[in-house]
């Protein structure tokens, strides 16, 4: 086999080959019979390139050579016929054979073999001082990792998806390794996923587009309009030059100048560090950890857009500063660390950086039968402290979650206090208990019925049973009462409004038990039959009586709520905190 590499002028063609190129048909046939095709668009994915300047020889130097000669690449500049910087990368991935003929051959007793061949293509242009790229085929693994704008995807669909109509969504808990994949084909409201806006990070989100001005909501076919938008952005692009620049121009708009939807601008709470000091300084605080024992502040990963190659593999190799390292059926966290930690001081991190994670799709795991490789640093996250903030690694990146966000959280705390409802409320006695407390709110004459001690036995809480509420209104809202001293004692309420609520939505006995004590209760009425709550009030009296406001709030308390209302929400339940007014003993001696 000749290995050749011709790089003419770069007016010119461009090529990388290790084997002679494949022959074209006729230019003038070809380019008629592509013009003949009806449809203006095609679903492709859409990946901004950082860190590389909009020119040709930009773009030619950010591909990886050795990769293009081990797919016969062909490398043409196509600026003439987009009228912008603009290459396109064409070869094809080649194997002797599918990894799985071997054991095809044992089971059948028969001779079967072919090769596997997958075609890469990869457009890259610049844009208005922009770099893009789209890959075509197995071409988006010719974009190295390291220049994808991670967030790109994302910025465009929490601005343009309609939050209502939202049918999938991969979010992360930082630190803790897990990934939450939920899939909603008929499309349904974000508010309904459940998401732990203060612990989780949305990595991809898609759904359905709003009024964004794309050639395919001007003159495609299409009937859906759709995104998916995560590290690249997947949806219904031109496939004409000036159509497919059109759409990119609007895309790039909508990331720079339109603000995200309300019920999606959360996913922006976290802020991506780009300080190189900070990141130094965050570096070297994971290097101490990861010399130290394991304190569950590191945890394994699948990197972005490696689920369905995760999935695929049957066989795993880490390798951390050691030629072969350790192969295995499942990825080993804890070969990783340990390697790690043998590492001298100072090198730890950079190890991993430098280490691989190996996927193959035959437990044989031979070269023949890699699926993909990663940086083994991917494969790692870490929740760092320094200070009072927190960071979080992620796909070798770090986050912060910012002050913007922890002000956000108060405001929507602040919107979840009624103080106005106070005046519906005795004062609690500082003398007395919440039992009493809340027989005070029964006799203030209003119509307010005491619950409290009235457990309702079920199937699933055979013990003491589960206490549905407090208090219970006339209307059907439920009412609970707390005199907080302390963080935890919040915590618990909430506990309980959710197990309550969650009782009387799915266990039957629950319902029946709950109308049995309310009609069975002094003063007590009969709940229509299949009784649902509609609404839940918290009642709290801070340890000290000062006024309840997101300030004097605990501020693990305010997160906790902030969770608490939004899962309620999903549930069809409305929630409002109310402030209690302390009353002095009147048996205190002056």
């Amino acid at each position: 086999m000749v290995l050749f590499c011709l790089r003419w002028p770069l007016s010119d063609r461009i090529l990388v080959h290790s084997t002679p190129p494949v022959p074209r048909p006729n230019s003038g046939t070809f380019r008629e019979k592509e013009h003949l095709m009806t449809h203006t668009t095609a679903k492709r994915t859409l990946y901004r390139v950082k860190g590389v300047a909009p020119t040709i020889e930009a773009l030619y130097d950010a591909l990886d050579m050795t990769q293009l000669i081990s797919i016969s690449a062909d490398v043409e500049i196509l600026s003439d016929e987009l009228g912008v910087p603009a290459i396109m990368i064409d070869g094809v991935f080649v194997k002797a054979e599918a990894s799985w003929y071997p054991d095809l051959r044992r089971t059948s007793n028969r001779w079967v073999s072919r090769p596997s061949i997958q075609p890469a293509s990869l457009l890259m242009f610049a844009l208005d001082d922009e770099v893009y790229a789209i890959g075509y085929g197995l071409g988006h693994h010719l974009i190295a990792n390291r220049l994808k704008d991670k967030r790109f995807g994302l910025r465009f669909a929490i601005r343009q998806v309609n939050p209502a109509e939202v049918n999938d969504l991969v979010r992360q808990t930082p630190g803790s390794g897990k990934t939450d994949i939920t899939l909603v084909p008929g499309g349904a409201s974000v508010r309904t996923f459940g998401i732990e806006e203060h612990a989780q990070i949305v990595r991809t989100i898609g759904g359905r587009l709003g009024g964004v001005k794309l050639t395919v909501s001007s003159r495609s076919r299409a009937r859906v309009s759709s995104a998916h938008g995560g590290v690249g952005l997947r949806l219904h692009l031109g496939v004409d030059g000036p159509d497919l620049l059109t759409d990119v121009r609007e895309i790039s708009r909508v990331c720079r100048e339109e603000r995200p939807h309300p019920d999606l601008e959360f996913v922006e709470y976290i802020t991506e560090i780009t300080d190189a000091d900070l990141i130094a300084r965050l570096e070297e605080a994971l290097d101490d950890l990861l010399g130290g024992p394991d304190q569950g502040r590191v945890a394994g990963a699948v990197p972005k857009g490696r689920w369905d190659q995760y999935l695929a593999a049957r066989a795993f190799r880490m390798r951390i500063n050691s030629r072969q390292g350790k192969v295995g059926d499942t990825f080993d966290l804890a070969y990783l660390l340990e390697r790690a930690r043998v590492q001298r001081a100072g090198t730890r991190v950079e190890a991993l950086r430098e280490g691989k994670v190996v996927l193959y799709e035959d437990s044989r795991a031979r070269s023949d039968d890699v699926i993909c490789y990663s940086s083994a640093l991917r494969w790692v996250e870490a929740d760092v402290a320094l200070g009072d903030q927190r960071f979080f690694l992620l796909d070798e990146d770090w986050y912060e979650i910012g002050p913007a966000y922890l002000a956000t959280v108060r405001s929507q705390v602040e919107r979840l206090i009624v103080s106005s409802a106070t005046d519906d409320l005795p004062a609690w006695d500082l003398a007395h208990d919440e039992h009493r407390f809340c027989e005070d709110i029964e006799n203030s004459g209003r119509g307010y019925l005491c619950m409290d001690k009235k457990l309702v036995k079920t199937r699933l809480h055979r013990g003491n049973g589960v206490e549905i509420c407090d208090v219970l209104y006339p209307d059907g809202t439920l009412m609970m009462a707390k005199r907080a001293y302390r963080a935890g004692a919040l915590s618990h309420l909430l506990k309980q409004v959710l197990v309550a609520v969650q009782a009387l939505q799915h266990d039957p006995d629950a319902i029946v038990g709950f109308r049995e004590k309310v009609a069975q209760a002094p003063g007590g009425w009969e709940l229509p039959e299949g009784f649902q709550p509609k609404k839940v009030v918290l009642a709290i009296l801070l340890k000290d009586g000062a006024e309840l406001t997101a300030n004097t709030l605990f501020p693990f308390a305010q997160v906790a709520l902030l969770h608490t209302a939004t899962v309620l929400r999903a549930w069809g339940v409305a929630i409002e905190v109310v402030g209690v007014r302390g009353r002095p003993c009147a048996c205190v001696v002056k």
